[in-house]
This record gives structure tokens, sequence and C-alpha cells, in this order.
């Protein structure tokens, strides 16, 4: 179902509906997929339309972490709470701490 969504979703870009939302969408979909190189890009993309994305900041740092970027992933996490924090996001910062502790802990024990 995912690459018919995909699909569905990249025919938007490049129009009046090409923001942050949409990328997170595909990337999103793409995580999904499994391709996670695809989800970094469109996850990147929706960031940086809207770096104040709390949750754009929470899948990129699910992504990075399954596509073996751990200490990338522990940054978005980082990033992301942050923003979270700022917009009073107290439940998508929680989530995310949560996240950045269990990797930390991941990269603690020798993970590449």
């Amino acid at each position: 179902m995912s690459v018919a969504i995909i699909a569905n979703l990249e025919k938007l870009l490049g129009g009046p509906r090409d923001g942050a939302l949409l990328r997170y969408s595909l990337g999103n979909e793409h995580l999904k997929a499994g391709d996670t190189e695809q989800a970094i890009r469109h996850l990147r993309e929706a960031l940086a339309r809207d770096a104040a994305y709390s949750v754009a900041w929470k899948l990129l740092g699910k992504a990075l972490s399954e596509n073996g970027q751990l200490a990338d992933a522990l940054t978005a996490y980082s990033q992301g709470i942050a923003v979270a924090e700022s917009k009073g996001d107290r439940q998508a910062a929680k989530e995310m701490a949560v996240f950045a502790r269990r990797l930390r802990r991941k990269i603690d024990d020798g993970a590449p």
C-alpha cells in the first residue's frame, strides 16, 4: 500500500501543497516501506521548511537509527527535544527523551 501512497504524494511535489507536512508524510511512507534513505531525505526537507516541526524530528531520529546512523539519530532527538520543549509539546519531548536514552545505552554498549 505504501507504494501507491508514495506515488500519490510525489505527484504533489513542487506544487502549492509542497511543504513540511507533505515532506513529513513522504518520509513516513518511505520509512514504512523500508526505504530509510528516502525517508531521511524527505524528513530533512520537512525540517528545512519548518524547523519547529517536533514530530518530524522524532521520525527523523527513528529513520536515522534504523539506518544505523546512531550518533546522527541522537542529535536529531536532542534537537527535537529542544524544539518540542520550546513549543510546550511535552508529550513529544518525553517520547524523544525515552528514545534518546535507549539510543545512548545502545551506543554505550558498543553498537556501531
